[in-house]
């Protein structure tokens, strides 16, 4: 293949990435709105349903934009491409890691833990004086703040969403949106 052939190829593969990144971003704007009409409607499953969604979908743009290190080279391509800090809130999956790993989860909690009390799935936890949702909560979101918790570890959801929206603006630079 020649060189022009293969800059060809990496420019189509880069719009490739930036199309599926927009894409991506989509599905999570339209989990979050899913997940304000759930919350107001009282459907607890579709609140989790579009939090899984909103999790996956950013975790899948992590994964582009922070790929394994066989991929190394083209997560800091596309970064450098849309301008994304290297520490931007989208390179850590702990969160998502915690949802799509949740067998290891209670495997490890039922082994360790001294506590029988067993709590998840909360809504509108109700926090502790100390503002502190306790570490018996699995899974805990709160609407208010738009902050999901897992075992004691919080995380922004709104700052999440946030960032997969204005990277999908840097995006309509690249791909058809």
């Amino acid at each position: 293949m020649s060189t022009v052939d293969n800059r060809s190829q990496k420019a189509l593969a880069e719009m490739v990435f930036i199309g599926e990144i927009v894409l991506q971003s989509k599905i999570a704007e339209l989990a979050a709105k899913r997940l304000s009409a759930a919350h107001d409607n009282l459907d607890n499953i579709e609140v989790w349903s579009s939090i899984q969604s909103i999790l996956v979908a950013a975790g899948n743009v992590s994964k582009i934009l922070w790929p394994s290190k066989e991929y190394a080279e083209r997560g800091e391509r596309l970064r450098e491409l849309l301008n994304v800090d290297d520490n931007n809130i989208l390179s850590d999956r702990s969160l998502r890691n915690h949802f799509e790993h949740y067998d290891e989860r209670i495997e490890k909690w039922f082994k360790g833990e001294s506590s029988a009390v067993y709590s998840d799935l909360a809504i509108d936890p109700l926090k502790s004086i100390w503002g502190n949702v306790p570490t018996n909560h699995h899974r805990a979101y709160d609407p208010l703040t738009q902050t999901l918790t897992f075992r004691g570890e919080s995380f922004d959801l709104a700052a999440v969403l946030k960032e997969l929206k204005e990277i999908r603006v840097k995006c309509s630079d690249f791909a058809l949106t």
